[in-house]
């Protein structure tokens, strides 16, 4: 009878000791951001010498806000960034310092929930941004392989070439849009002596000028001319010239 209390009081202390560590848990997940911190910011906001808010943000604030930068980064795992992570996580508090003026916890939002979207909206803007950025990049990229340079010595090559866009474009276009933009392509090849940034991002805003059509599409259609293209420089490094008849080489 002893050992079956003695097995039962062991089996009760363990699931007290589990009992406990769990409320320990949940007690300490946020409570690096708690209602201390709310109250603290609070505090900043309302007071009205800058010593006063500087040793408030100092002493109750910036580990919080640290801490939150962090746990944010870390979650969403925001992939478009080009420099290390503490100059990311300094720029997302800063960012909430610049915000903490706005919040107001008479309209029963806590400190935590708020400074967590401000954190999260700050970082989905840029990465965003950053992405764009990327594409934008690698478009033009794209396009001025098409398009070739005017400080080499191409010129042979580049009448061929137009004649042989002019011969082929009605094959390889059978959309309206794509026929503008393409032919809009053309003619900047022909005038490429005339035109300064050739290889600037000044060839997508002169084409989206002259088709009025997204970047996207320009792009679609810059990816089939680059197909072409490949097959045209290995036939003139073979036989020295491009046939201008019609014809496809898919």
């Amino acid at each position: 009878m002893r050992q079956n209390n003695k097995k039962n009081q062991d089996a009760a202390a363990k699931l007290a000791a589990a009992k406990l560590e769990v409320a320990k848990k949940k007690k300490n997940k946020r409570i690096y951001f708690g209602m201390d911190v709310q109250d603290a910011i609070v505090r900043y906001n309302t007071a009205e010498k800058s010593g006063i808010k500087n040793r408030i943000y100092e002493a109750e604030i910036h580990r919080a806000f640290d801490k939150l930068a962090e746990n944010i980064i870390n979650t969403f795992k925001f992939t478009y960034f080009d420099y290390g992570f503490e100059d990311i996580k300094h720029e997302v508090v800063a960012f909430m310092v610049m915000n903490m003026h706005k919040y107001d916890h008479n309209k029963g939002s806590k400190a935590f929930s708020y400074f967590s979207v401000v954190a999260k909206n700050y970082l989905i803007l840029h990465n965003n941004a950053n992405y764009k950025k990327l594409k934008a990049h690698k478009d033009i990229a794209t396009l001025q392989l098409v398009l070739p340079e005017k400080n080499k010595d191409l010129e042979d090559f580049v009448l061929e070439l137009v004649q042989y866009f002019e011969t082929n474009i009605p094959t390889m276009f059978k959309k309206k849009k794509d026929l503008n933009v393409a032919y809009a392509i053309l003619e900047l090849i022909k005038k490429k002596d005339e035109i300064e940034n050739f290889n600037k991002k000044a060839l997508y805003v002169l084409i989206r000028e002259m088709t009025n059509v997204e970047t996207t599409h320009i792009t679609k259609v810059t990816n089939i001319f680059k197909k072409h293209y490949r097959n045209i420089l290995k036939t003139y490094e073979s036989q020295g010239t491009l046939t201008t008849k019609k014809s496809s080489f898919f």
